[in-house]
């Protein structure tokens, strides 16, 4: 009679990504990736000592795929920039999985060039040795709680999408002008959290590279 197959650590990686695709890190479970690959869980712990740990190699991949496709041009600045923009891009894209990135983190190859990258642009910004790594930390948590921030919004079916609309609509264009004076004033112009969060993760990073700029003209 013939052995149960073994599955290699990148197989077992492409399922669990898939089942992501459907669930959340709290629902996803090692039994339940075992029963999709036909097997049992005690075979995926050989490659895996926790559920944690099989996360954030998921999550470590996406940054990798990112990274393979990253050519730093440009100033500082713009390197920064682009980066988040492409880690933006491919988490939106899979935004199951940008949920478990912001909690789980990962010290896998894909997130280790992701640092490198980042540190090397801080490096070249001008800042001290002192100064680069807090700067690097603020960059990091500004960045994951922007894109984890972004998958909650993502991963709610239209249904629930258009029920929130209409929720923001009321509460907004129907506030009471004497309680909410300035909510009513300005009402036509608020716009909910799920419109044109592009040009705000933008603006909010380039906010946080010139407050890094002003930091090293002060110190020059």
């Amino acid at each position: 009679m013939a052995g149960r197959r073994r599955w290699s650590t990148d197989e077992i990686l492409d399922a669990a990504e898939e089942l992501l695709r459907t669930s959340d890190a709290d629902s996803f479970s090692v039994r339940k990736l075992a029963a999709a690959l036909g097997t049992d869980s005690s075979s995926l712990y050989r490659h895996f000592r926790n559920k944690t740990e099989l996360l954030r190699a998921v999550a470590d991949r996406i940054l990798l795929a990112v990274m393979e496709d990253h050519h730093p041009e440009g100033d500082w600045k713009r390197r920064i920039m682009a980066l988040a923009l492409k880690v933006r891009e491919a988490f939106g894209q899979q935004p199951q999985l940008a949920a478990v990135w912001g909690r789980y983190a990962s010290s896998g190859t894909g997130s280790r060039l992701v640092m490198e990258e980042v540190l090397q642009a801080l490096r070249a910004a001008g800042l001290s040795d002192e100064e680069i790594p807090t700067r690097y930390h603020r960059i990091a948590v500004l960045i994951a709680a922007l894109i984890a921030s972004e998958a909650g919004v993502s991963t709610v079916t239209p249904e629930e999408y258009e029920q929130g609309m209409e929720l923001f609509r009321v509460a907004v264009m129907g506030a009471d002008p004497e309680r909410f004076p300035t909510l009513a004033h300005f009402a036509r112009d608020v716009r909910p959290l799920g419109v044109d969060r592009r040009a705000a993760f933008e603006e909010i990073i380039t906010a946080q590279l010139a407050h890094i700029e002003a930091v090293t003209s002060r110190a020059s």
